[in-house]
């Protein structure tokens, strides 16, 4: 870090760079599908949805083979933002009447993502860089991470009312070429790897693979995998959910669920200190069980706080599920395959779980969720069943089968808390 600026002028400098970094995501990720559902391409919604995992598969090795080793961190997410952000703004201009243009469209998203993925790592690389006391610093600088979430559905979906139009898409294309250019401004960060010999095996994590020998580990993994088959009838779905339940300006309700969020982020240290990785793990899926009950529950009569609280479940279903799984990853591998492990875990769970959910919920869907108003609404009823006794199994089995060394509950750090944040993928 350059001995010329304050911490604080480089915090708030990063702390701008994840703002914008995560406003071009939520901008259009949450509005997407209703936006697809009234322009004739409703049944290619889940579509939409597998873009992200697949680029979380593809982007470990445009990092490890190219962004780490030969070019600055700020240069490469630049060229990254303005391409992502073209592909973004070009894509609604490709559908035409009754969906045309549909597999595009897709593509079109898929280019934004393989583009917009890597850069999830190079800002928290950028980040660590050039932070000192980064356990103090780094919470802070990554909460308007979400904090961009936030807005960018405020604004999208508050104030423009654009849910079902492609103005999402033209504003988070276009604050992806404005986070290109202000990347250009970021302290220069080289290369982590410059000079070191590619390796496959680094690249893929394959060294991390000796945990599994840990009967434990290997249950938090396949649950991990599991939790976010239907973990994806959320993300791909609830906000598609919400304006047929009838309520107004969906993607600004589902913001609820990232304010919730940051509140029990700041907390973790708290709960984890009273009730340890176990039950830290079990209350996040028992949420995810409430949280499609609720939405089961409250479908059929639109019944608005059931959905609310639903949705208001977020902070718990992540941070307790996800962010403490980080947390446990990291408290496992130890320093010599700490980066490898966490890959492989966002491989895992980002990646793999996350593409078949969004295809497995996308096939459900289109099969089950037909029809108009009340008659469509029940069906909605039928569908999230399947992810609430979904949720529901993998919790008892994981209960039943994860058995990890009886100790006392450790004591979570904001340093902890720090690296996790660091390691998350989704919002």
């Amino acid at each position: 870090m350059s001995s010329q600026q304050s911490p604080l002028s480089i915090g708030i400098r990063l702390s701008i760079m994840m703002f914008l970094e995560f406003f071009v995501w939520g901008a259009w990720y949450v509005t997407v599908g209703n936006y697809m559902g009234a322009n004739g391409m409703g049944d290619a919604i889940y579509w939409a949805y597998t873009v992200g995992p697949i680029a979380a598969i593809v982007s470990p090795f445009i990092l490890g083979m190219v962004a780490d080793r030969f070019f600055s961190s700020e240069r490469v997410l630049a060229v990254l933002m303005v391409i992502g952000g073209a592909a973004l703004y070009y894509a609604p201009h490709v559908v035409g009447p009754d969906g045309e243009g549909s597999k595009t469209f897709i593509l079109l998203l898929l280019l934004h993502m393989l583009c917009y993925m890597p850069t999830l790592g190079l800002t928290n690389t950028i980040a660590f860089s050039h932070l000192k006391n980064q356990e103090v610093w780094f919470p802070l600088v990554r909460v308007f991470g979400t904090l961009g979430w936030i807005v960018a559905n405020i604004v999208v979906s508050k104030f423009m009312q654009a849910d079902m139009t492609p103005k999402p898409l033209f504003v988070a294309g276009a604050a992806a070429v404005l986070m290109g250019i202000y990347s250009l401004t970021l302290p220069h960060t080289p290369p982590p790897s410059k000079g070191k010999e590619i390796s496959i095996r680094d690249i893929l994590g394959l060294d991390s693979l000796a945990l599994l020998k840990d009967r434990s580990f290997l249950v938090f993994m396949v649950s991990s995998l599991l939790i976010c088959i239907p973990l994806a009838a959320y993300y791909a779905y609830a906000p598609v959910f919400v304006a047929d339940a009838g309520i107004a300006n969906p993607a600004f309700k589902m913001s609820f669920g990232q304010m919730s969020e940051v509140l029990f982020m700041v907390l973790m240290p708290f709960f984890f200190k009273s009730l340890g990785v176990k039950r830290m793990l079990l209350f996040g899926m028992f949420a995810w069980v409430v949280r499609y009950g609720l939405f089961a529950a409250g479908a059929t009569d639109g019944v608005v706080w059931m959905i609310v609280i639903g949705i208001l479940l977020h902070g718990i279903c992540y941070d307790f599920f996800f962010v403490t799984g980080q947390i446990y990853v990291d408290q496992k591998a130890g320093p010599s395959i700490r980066a490898q492990a966490q890959g492989f875990l966002v491989f895992a769970t980002q990646g793999v779980g996350m593409l078949l959910g969004a295809l497995i919920s996308g096939n459900l869907i289109n099969t089950i969720v037909t029809g108009e108003g009340a008659a469509k609404l029940q069906n909605w009823k039928e569908f999230w069943i399947i992810p609430t006794v979904a949720a529901l199994v993998i919790m008892v089995l994981f209960f039943l089968l994860f058995k990890d060394s009886p100790q006392a509950p450790q004591e979570v750090s904001e340093e902890d808390v720090a690296k996790a944040a660091g390691a998350e993928e989704m919002v």
